[in-house]
């Protein structure tokens, strides 16, 4: 079965050596949702997702250490995006789009879904230090189709409260699957296609693993800042 996700991946770094990839989908097999992974700079690594099923889902595809369920909240305007999930408020802009995000438009969106077009986009990716295709947890095989890309030039992110600096490359890589995130911050306009190995329901399947599932609510204690 191949699910459909359409929408934003954005990628960054900060001085305290936290990363962060947003994934924002108006369209996608859930209704419009948004996530976010965040790697600390002691390498665990963390899933801020909205819900039990998109947990349940993202968690069987991707490789994590803890997994939270917590209210994200996501505002675009214009240039300017602010997010809140749980313990993690970021907020990020945009540059002007250089020769990779002028390229990328000039493709038919139509024809940049399509899994067979990654194909042509494989090598330009690795290049960025990044793969558009490949196998995913689960038994599942993924493929990107960028439509555009624009630099991220600014942010300013605290996760439970502490600072967590000023924007910096994502380095070291992150590890949650096979595609990464370029090294540069970047936004880009994305659709993700995921087939996964049998039956309709998105998420079923899945397996616990050695993180816990936590839900993060108005009452829920906040975590000791690290």
């Amino acid at each position: 079965m191949l699910l459909r996700f359409d929408g934003w991946i954005a990628g960054l770094g900060t001085a305290s050596g936290t990363r962060a990839v947003l994934g924002h989908w108006p369209r996608s097999p859930f209704g419009p949702f948004s996530d976010v992974m965040v790697e600390r700079e002691d390498g665990h690594r963390l899933l801020l997702a909205p819900s039990r099923r998109v947990a349940d889902f993202i968690a069987t595809t991707y490789s994590f250490d803890e997994v939270r369920v917590v209210p994200v909240a996501v505002r675009a305007d214009a240039a300017r995006w602010t997010v809140a999930a749980g313990p993690l408020d970021l907020s990020f802009t945009t540059g002007r789009r250089g020769l990779p995000g002028l390229l990328l438009r000039a493709v038919p969106a139509p024809l940049a879904a399509r899994p067979a077009w990654t194909a042509v986009t494989y090598l330009p990716a690795r290049l960025l230090g990044v793969r558009t295709r490949g196998s995913a947890g689960g038994g599942r095989r993924e493929w990107y189709g960028a439509q555009d890309l624009r630099p991220i030039v600014s942010a300013t992110a605290a996760y439970a409260g502490r600072d967590l600096g000023p924007l910096a490359p994502v380095a070291p890589p992150v590890r949650f699957g096979f595609g990464s995130a370029p090294r540069r911050p970047g936004l880009v306009r994305v659709t993700t296609n995921v087939r996964t190995p049998r039956g309709p329901a998105a998420g079923a399947g899945w397996e616990r693993r050695r993180f816990s599932i936590c839900r993060w609510g108005p009452g829920s204690p906040r975590p000791a800042a690290r």
